[in-house]
Protein backbone atom coordinates (compact mmCIF):
# COMPACT_ATOMS: atom_id res chain seq x y z
CA UNK A 1 0.00 0.00 0.00
CA UNK A 2 1.36 3.43 -0.92
CA UNK A 3 2.18 5.90 1.81
CA UNK A 4 -0.01 8.97 2.38
CA UNK A 5 1.50 11.95 0.55
CA UNK A 6 1.92 15.25 2.37
CA UNK A 7 2.45 18.53 0.55
CA UNK A 8 4.22 20.65 3.12
CA UNK A 9 6.93 23.17 4.01
CA UNK A 10 9.09 23.14 7.11
CA UNK A 11 8.52 26.90 7.38
CA UNK A 12 4.81 26.23 7.84
CA UNK A 13 3.63 25.74 11.45
CA UNK A 14 0.56 23.75 10.33
CA UNK A 15 2.79 21.46 8.27
CA UNK A 16 4.98 20.83 11.29
CA UNK A 17 1.93 19.98 13.40
CA UNK A 18 1.08 17.21 10.95
CA UNK A 19 4.68 16.00 10.93
CA UNK A 20 4.68 15.86 14.74
CA UNK A 21 1.47 13.82 14.65
CA UNK A 22 2.89 11.38 12.11
CA UNK A 23 6.04 10.94 14.19
CA UNK A 24 4.00 10.35 17.35
CA UNK A 25 2.08 7.46 15.77
CA UNK A 26 5.06 6.07 13.86
CA UNK A 27 3.59 6.79 10.43
CA UNK A 28 5.90 7.31 7.46
CA UNK A 29 4.64 9.87 4.94
CA UNK A 30 5.66 10.55 1.38
CA UNK A 31 6.87 14.12 1.75
CA UNK A 32 6.34 16.50 -1.15
CA UNK A 33 7.88 19.90 -0.35
CA UNK A 34 6.23 23.10 -1.54
CA UNK A 35 8.14 26.40 -1.74
CA UNK A 36 5.70 29.07 -0.62
CA UNK A 37 8.05 31.97 -1.35
CA UNK A 38 8.28 30.83 -4.97
CA UNK A 39 4.50 30.50 -5.20
CA UNK A 40 4.45 26.77 -5.83
CA UNK A 41 1.14 26.58 -3.96
CA UNK A 42 -0.42 28.87 -6.59
CA UNK A 43 0.21 26.71 -9.64
CA UNK A 44 -2.90 25.55 -11.55
CA UNK A 45 -2.12 21.94 -10.63
CA UNK A 46 -1.96 22.67 -6.92
CA UNK A 47 -5.01 24.94 -6.89
CA UNK A 48 -7.01 22.22 -8.66
CA UNK A 49 -6.01 19.81 -5.89
CA UNK A 50 -6.62 22.36 -3.14
CA UNK A 51 -8.72 25.42 -4.08
CA UNK A 52 -7.61 27.09 -0.84
CA UNK A 53 -4.01 26.78 -2.13
CA UNK A 54 -2.79 26.11 1.40
CA UNK A 55 -0.39 23.67 2.96
CA UNK A 56 -0.35 21.12 4.38
CA UNK A 57 -2.46 19.07 2.00
CA UNK A 58 -2.75 15.31 2.44
CA UNK A 59 -3.46 12.82 -0.33
CA UNK A 60 -4.21 9.30 0.90
CA UNK A 61 -5.46 7.23 -2.01
CA UNK A 62 -8.69 8.91 -3.07
CA UNK A 63 -8.81 11.00 0.11
CA UNK A 64 -7.83 14.68 -0.11
CA UNK A 65 -7.67 16.68 3.14
CA UNK A 66 -6.67 20.34 3.14
CA UNK A 67 -6.54 21.52 6.77
CA UNK A 68 -3.79 20.64 9.22
CA UNK A 69 -6.14 20.07 12.16
CA UNK A 70 -8.35 17.78 10.10
CA UNK A 71 -5.27 15.96 8.79
CA UNK A 72 -3.95 15.34 12.30
CA UNK A 73 -7.30 13.94 13.42
CA UNK A 74 -7.58 11.78 10.32
CA UNK A 75 -4.10 10.31 10.69
CA UNK A 76 -4.64 9.36 14.33
CA UNK A 77 -8.04 7.89 13.56
CA UNK A 78 -6.89 5.83 10.58
CA UNK A 79 -3.31 4.94 11.47
CA UNK A 80 -2.87 5.55 15.20
CA UNK A 81 -4.55 2.45 16.58
CA UNK A 82 -5.50 1.86 20.19
CA UNK A 83 -1.99 2.64 21.41
CA UNK A 84 -2.30 6.26 20.27
CA UNK A 85 -6.01 6.87 20.77
CA UNK A 86 -5.33 9.40 23.54
CA UNK A 87 -3.90 11.79 20.95
CA UNK A 88 -7.45 12.28 19.64
CA UNK A 89 -9.80 10.49 22.06
CA UNK A 90 -12.98 8.77 20.96
CA UNK A 91 -14.75 9.85 24.15
CA UNK A 92 -17.05 12.67 23.06
CA UNK A 93 -16.26 15.05 25.91
CA UNK A 94 -12.52 14.55 25.66
CA UNK A 95 -12.63 14.92 21.87
CA UNK A 96 -14.70 18.10 22.18
CA UNK A 97 -12.00 19.58 24.41
CA UNK A 98 -9.31 18.72 21.87
CA UNK A 99 -11.45 20.19 19.08
CA UNK A 100 -11.86 23.38 21.10
CA UNK A 101 -8.08 23.80 21.41
CA UNK A 102 -7.69 23.09 17.69
CA UNK A 103 -10.10 25.93 17.01
CA UNK A 104 -8.12 28.09 19.42
CA UNK A 105 -5.09 27.50 17.24
CA UNK A 106 -6.80 28.12 13.91
CA UNK A 107 -8.98 31.03 15.07
CA UNK A 108 -6.59 32.83 17.39
CA UNK A 109 -3.00 31.61 17.69
CA UNK A 110 -2.20 30.96 14.04
CA UNK A 111 -4.53 33.69 12.75
CA UNK A 112 -2.73 36.32 14.82
CA UNK A 113 0.74 35.03 13.92
CA UNK A 114 -0.23 35.14 10.25
CA UNK A 115 -1.53 38.70 10.68
CA UNK A 116 1.94 39.65 11.95
CA UNK A 117 4.09 37.60 9.58
CA UNK A 118 2.35 37.45 6.21
CA UNK A 119 2.56 41.14 5.20
CA UNK A 120 6.29 41.19 5.99
CA UNK A 121 7.11 37.91 4.26
CA UNK A 122 5.04 38.41 1.11
CA UNK A 123 4.03 42.06 0.71
CA UNK A 124 7.13 44.06 1.66
CA UNK A 125 5.58 45.44 4.85
CA UNK A 126 7.70 47.07 7.55
CA UNK A 127 5.00 46.81 10.20
CA UNK A 128 6.02 44.87 13.29
CA UNK A 129 4.16 47.12 15.68
CA UNK A 130 3.75 46.72 19.41
CA UNK A 131 0.00 46.36 18.85
CA UNK A 132 0.43 43.38 16.52
CA UNK A 133 2.87 41.74 18.91
CA UNK A 134 0.57 42.33 21.88
CA UNK A 135 -2.30 40.81 19.90
CA UNK A 136 -0.31 37.57 19.64
CA UNK A 137 0.74 37.71 23.29
CA UNK A 138 -2.88 37.91 24.47
CA UNK A 139 -3.19 34.29 23.38
CA UNK A 140 -0.56 33.30 25.94
CA UNK A 141 -2.99 34.33 28.68
CA UNK A 142 -5.51 31.83 27.31
CA UNK A 143 -2.90 29.05 27.16
CA UNK A 144 -1.76 29.86 30.70
CA UNK A 145 -5.33 29.41 31.91
CA UNK A 146 -5.74 26.03 30.25
CA UNK A 147 -2.39 24.86 31.62
CA UNK A 148 -3.02 26.08 35.17
CA UNK A 149 -3.69 22.64 36.67
CA UNK A 150 -2.56 20.24 33.96
CA UNK A 151 0.51 19.25 31.97
CA UNK A 152 -0.97 19.59 28.49
CA UNK A 153 -3.67 21.71 26.89
CA UNK A 154 -6.42 19.10 27.31
CA UNK A 155 -5.35 17.40 30.52
CA UNK A 156 -2.41 15.25 31.49
CA UNK A 157 -2.24 13.37 28.19
CA UNK A 158 -0.56 14.66 25.05
CA UNK A 159 -2.99 15.36 22.18
CA UNK A 160 -2.89 16.68 18.64
CA UNK A 161 -3.96 20.04 20.08
CA UNK A 162 -0.55 20.29 21.72
CA UNK A 163 1.16 19.58 18.39
CA UNK A 164 -0.86 22.21 16.54
CA UNK A 165 -0.49 24.90 19.19
CA UNK A 166 3.20 24.33 19.92
CA UNK A 167 4.07 24.54 16.22
CA UNK A 168 2.43 27.97 16.10
CA UNK A 169 3.71 29.35 19.41
CA UNK A 170 7.33 28.38 18.76
CA UNK A 171 7.19 30.04 15.35
CA UNK A 172 6.67 33.49 16.83
CA UNK A 173 8.11 33.52 20.32
CA UNK A 174 11.26 35.41 19.30
CA UNK A 175 9.08 38.34 18.24
CA UNK A 176 6.07 37.94 20.52
CA UNK A 177 8.13 37.09 23.60
CA UNK A 178 6.74 34.85 26.34
CA UNK A 179 7.36 36.41 29.75
CA UNK A 180 8.64 33.58 31.97
CA UNK A 181 7.24 35.23 35.11
CA UNK A 182 3.84 36.07 33.65
CA UNK A 183 3.44 32.76 31.81
CA UNK A 184 5.30 30.08 33.80
CA UNK A 185 2.88 27.31 32.77
CA UNK A 186 3.29 28.10 29.08
CA UNK A 187 7.05 27.99 29.44
CA UNK A 188 6.87 24.69 31.33
CA UNK A 189 4.63 23.27 28.59
CA UNK A 190 7.09 24.35 25.90
CA UNK A 191 9.93 22.65 27.76
CA UNK A 192 7.85 19.49 28.15
CA UNK A 193 7.07 19.42 24.45
CA UNK A 194 10.74 19.94 23.60
CA UNK A 195 11.54 16.70 25.46
CA UNK A 196 9.76 14.62 22.82
CA UNK A 197 12.42 12.58 20.98
CA UNK A 198 11.23 13.71 17.55
CA UNK A 199 10.60 17.36 18.47
CA UNK A 200 13.90 18.97 17.47
CA UNK A 201 14.07 17.60 13.94
CA UNK A 202 10.34 17.84 13.32
CA UNK A 203 9.44 21.24 14.80
CA UNK A 204 12.31 23.20 16.33
CA UNK A 205 14.47 23.49 13.23
CA UNK A 206 11.60 24.67 11.03
CA UNK A 207 10.40 27.14 13.65
CA UNK A 208 13.87 28.65 13.98
CA UNK A 209 14.12 28.87 10.19
CA UNK A 210 10.82 30.76 9.97
CA UNK A 211 11.75 33.21 12.73
CA UNK A 212 15.11 33.91 11.10
CA UNK A 213 13.42 34.46 7.73
CA UNK A 214 10.90 36.88 9.26
CA UNK A 215 13.65 38.96 10.86
CA UNK A 216 15.68 39.00 7.66
CA UNK A 217 12.70 40.03 5.53
CA UNK A 218 11.71 42.74 8.01
CA UNK A 219 15.25 44.18 7.91
CA UNK A 220 15.30 43.95 4.12
CA UNK A 221 11.95 45.71 3.80
CA UNK A 222 12.99 48.49 6.18
CA UNK A 223 16.23 49.08 4.28
CA UNK A 224 14.42 49.96 1.06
Amino acid sequence: MSKPALYYATLSPPSRAVLLTAKAIGLELELRPINLLKGEHLTPEFVKMNPQHTIPTLIDGDVNITDSHAICAYLVGKYGGAAHESLYPKDLVQRANVDARLHLDSGHLFARLRFLYEPVLYNGSTDCSIDKIAYVQKCYEILEGYLADQTYLCGNNLTIADFCCVATVTSGNDVALIDEFKFPKVNAWLKKMAELPYYKDTNEEGAEELKALFKAKLAENRSK
